[in-house]
């Protein structure tokens, strides 16, 4: 008698060179984010401008990407999520050509954005081929896996790919991308499936007014300018007062990557034991002591006294909340609504860098010290606490419910990287 049980579907090639295909442009992403952190001193330099105009290179990417987040998941509901997507990844291949063929600082500016944009539109794609591709279950669990320790791992690809790199030519920091950007379209083009995409769920006052939802995305938008802003004055600090090379410069920063990238793979099973909210208070109060410490240090004159405990102090609170800050941004949010929930959250992340970081370095420069940047970078950490201390408020209510399950496959989009 034949066997009447359905088989169970296997890990085929095109699944295999699909999810390659994701991952990749995951860190793809997440490498724009930080690739030229450790080079920020030198491109000023070489640019002939100030360190507040420089910082629009960084400031801008984010821009794009918070300003494209909300409209991503529309657009591939009426264009299709293949065609979009094709047509984003051709678009940031061709805005970092033209970056790398170019010392205008307005255009270098302009390229940034439009790939900020462009990955605001390839990153919603991500989980939902997942889910649409991968059986529920342990497979799928082991792609997203997988899909998350990418992309927690391009932040730190990033750094240091702008040592080596700019040691080479610091147009390079720039073209960079070009040709993975086309490997992956190429790929992409043979493998993203072409299914029709169900219908988007309408932004509604319900989802505005979720205060998990909100507290979620003002912390995190806080924690995210606050680090690229600390990143941005370290790096400027060390090739300025220090002298380091841009190589030099990306390995002292790696203490405040290299433990979010490891941390990842465990962190769902850390909020299980101990839950989003106080993960996301401790975190958030060890990221305002390092931003405090900072303020009330010495002028940096040694790295390993100065600089290492603020970076160890930040990169602890990170470990601690950002895995768990995505798991709570879509807590309370009914399954229907995730779908715009989550971009409304990246966007937030995005924004906060965008803000925070032209901010503090506008201040810095005006000022001409690096402190009243240091402070800036500090009410920002202040605020990821108070955010913080309302949803561990909200979680301790009799009301609350503490119940709702917190699922990695709807949040992980957001794991790409601190920023």
């Amino acid at each position: 008698m034949a066997d009447a049980r359905p088989a169970v579907p296997t890990w085929d090639r095109r699944r295999w060179v699909l999810l390659l295909v994701l991952s990749g442009n995951m860190i793809l992403d997440a490498i724009e984010g930080s690739i030229l952190v450790p080079a920020f001193g030198a491109l000023t330099t070489e640019l002939g401008r100030s360190a507040w105009e420089t910082q629009w290179l960084l400031a801008g990417f984010a821009a794009g990407f918070a300003a494209l987040l909300p409209t991503g998941p529309a657009l591939a509901v009426r264009f299709g999520r293949k065609r979009v997507y094709l047509a984003a990844m051709a678009l940031f291949a061709l805005a970092s050509v033209v970056g790398g063929l170019t010392d205008d600082l307005s255009l270098l500016v302009a390229t940034r954005v439009v790939k900020g944009a462009a990955a605001a539109l390839t990153a919603p794609a991500g989980l939902a081929v997942i889910a649409a591709e991968f059986p529920a279950g342990a497979q799928q669990r082991r792609a997203i896996s997988v899909y998350a320790v990418f992309g927690a791992a391009g932040f730190t690809t990033g750094l240091l790919l702008s040592g080596g790199l700019a040691a080479l030519n610091w147009h390079l920091l720039f073209v960079f991308p070009a040709p993975v950007a086309i490997v992956l379209l190429i790929a992409a083009w043979r493998v993203i499936p072409d299914a029709p995409v169900g219908a988007l769920p309408r932004l509604s006052k319900a989802l505005v007014r979720n205060g998990s939802l909100v507290r979620s995305a003002l912390g995190a938008a806080a924690l995210n300018g606050g680090y690229l802003a600390l990143l941005v004055v370290f790096a400027v600090q060390l090739h300025e007062v220090l002298g380091w090379a841009t190589w030099q410069i990306a390995l002292g920063l790696l203490p405040a990557s290299v433990p979010l990238a490891v941390s990842v793979p465990f962190a769902g099973r850390y909020v299980a034991r101990f839950g989003t909210a106080p993960m996301i208070l401790a975190g958030a109060v060890a990221t305002l002591a390092g931003h405090l410490l900072l303020v009330a240090g010495p002028d940096i004159r040694d790295y390993r006294g100065d600089v290492l405990p603020v970076l160890l102090l930040i990169e602890a609170g990170f470990v601690l909340s950002f895995a768990a800050l995505n798991m709570q941004s879509t807590a309370t949010v009914p399954a229907e609504l995730r779908p715009i929930a989550v971009p409304l959250y990246q966007t937030g992340v995005q924004f906060g860098a965008a803000l925070v970081l032209p901010v503090a370095v506008g201040i810095a420069v005006a000022a001409d010290a690096y402190r009243p940047a240091a402070a800036v970078i500090a009410v920002a950490g202040l605020l990821a606490v108070l955010a913080a201390s309302a949803e561990f408020r909200a979680t301790r209510r009799p009301t609350a419910d503490p119940g709702e399950s917190h699922s990695l496959t709807t949040t992980v989009e957001a794991e790409r990287s601190p920023s």
